[in-house]
């Protein structure tokens, strides 16, 4: 069976405003209701970060909606979640993002074999320039890919 991957949520902004360096797969621990809000795409990643906090990898800022058949169990949805990684692995974010204007955001929220994942990426900002850049560039990819169009069918005639 191939692997069962349904993306949830992206993050778009992130990849517009950041270049992604690395990227790794993590868990998440969440409580109760939380997993049906984001298996009914509840979730917002557009303002959201991730921390290392002595040792350990917390995912903030990220907004799960509370479940609408949900009673008191719901829990705050702004709330800090933690992200289940392997030791060496936080380690290994952690010197990265000592580097001079990386962070850690999350990429995509998607459920893999029926568990909730986030791929994180450790992400550098893009400059104004940068930004134009690929606009320029996607627009020009877009007027070539038009002129193609256009002249397959006035050729096809």
């Amino acid at each position: 069976m191939a692997d069962e991957v349904k993306i949830i949520a992206k993050n778009k902004r992130a990849l517009h405003d950041y270049h992604v360096v690395d990227a790794l797969e993590v868990g998440i621990a969440l409580k109760g209701t939380e997993v049906k809000s984001v298996r009914l795409g509840k979730v917002q990643l557009i303002d959201g970060f991730a921390r290392i906090e002595d040792g350990e990898l917390y995912l903030h800022n990220v907004h799960i909606s509370p479940y609408e058949q949900g009673n008191r169990s719901n829990v705050d949805p702004l709330r800090k979640r933690k992200l289940l990684a392997h030791k060496a692995q936080i380690r290994r974010l952690h010197r990265q993002v000592q580097e001079k204007g990386m962070t850690l955001i999350p990429i995509n929220i998607y459920l893999k074999h029926g568990r909730v994942k986030v791929e994180i990426g450790v992400c550098r900002g893009k400059r104004v320039y940068d930004k134009r850049r690929v606009l320029a560039e996607r627009d020009a990819k877009r007027d070539i890919d038009r002129a193609r169009k256009g002249h397959r069918l006035s050729s096809d005639g």
